[in-house]
């Protein structure tokens, strides 16, 4: 089974915010490959169904973000299910700019609580990750005083625009990484980043 992990924090009051665009991009794909019905576990949602050939499930952890590692316990038990091949984890990245996306086979957590959770849960960093941009333009910089305001506050009009406009890129890099791999996936859909942008794990 292929796990598409995204991570965001529960609650309508973070539905908007920069932080949650890895629940967005879960709920486009649910909708647009007509995965039927949530299923509400103790500490996730998940959607589960067919697409490439492969069983996928979408999931959404309700633990908040610094907990999100949580909802792979049960997956890591599994004899051959392997986070490298069978995992991939949807997350905002400040370091990316708005309009933006990467996808990489490994690294590090970066700072991000998330996929620092994600990191102890599975004992490795070896795991697909699918970075969507929020990082401020140059005249946003600044405005909000700590990291952790910006990421909390929600997308301004044209960001949010950027952000949704991005959607059927996405939707195509996550098709590729379940029919050919995060490699193929890296080639066809990874775009040279900006000289300001920091491109490494």
């Amino acid at each position: 089974m292929k796990v598409i992990l995204g991570l965001g924090n529960p609650g309508r009051e973070y539905a908007a915010t920069r932080h949650n665009v890895g629940w967005w991009l879960i709920d486009h794909l649910a909708d647009v490959w007509h995965f039927d019905g949530w299923k509400k576990e103790r500490d996730l949602v998940s959607a589960t169904g067919i697409v490439e050939g492969q069983k996928v499930r979408l999931v959404k952890p309700l633990t908040y973000m610094n907990l999100s590692g949580q909802a792979l316990k049960n997956y890591v038990r599994r004899p051959f299910w392997s986070p490298a091949k069978d995992l991939l984890v949807v997350v905002d990245e400040v370091q990316i700019p708005v309009g933006r996306f990467r996808i990489r086979e490994r690294g590090s957590a970066g700072g991000h609580n998330g996929l620092k959770s994600v990191e102890q849960a599975l004992g490795t960093q070896e795991y697909p990750r699918l970075r969507i941009g929020v990082g401020p333009s140059e005249e946003r910089k600044g405005v909000y005083p700590s990291l952790a305001d910006f990421v909390l506050a929600p997308f301004a009009r044209d960001e949010r625009e950027d952000v949704l406009a991005l959607m059927p890129d996405l939707t195509a890099t996550v098709e590729t990484w379940l029919r050919e791999g995060t490699q193929k996936a890296m080639n066809l859909h990874n775009r040279r980043p900006p000289s300001n942008e920091e491109s490494a794990d």
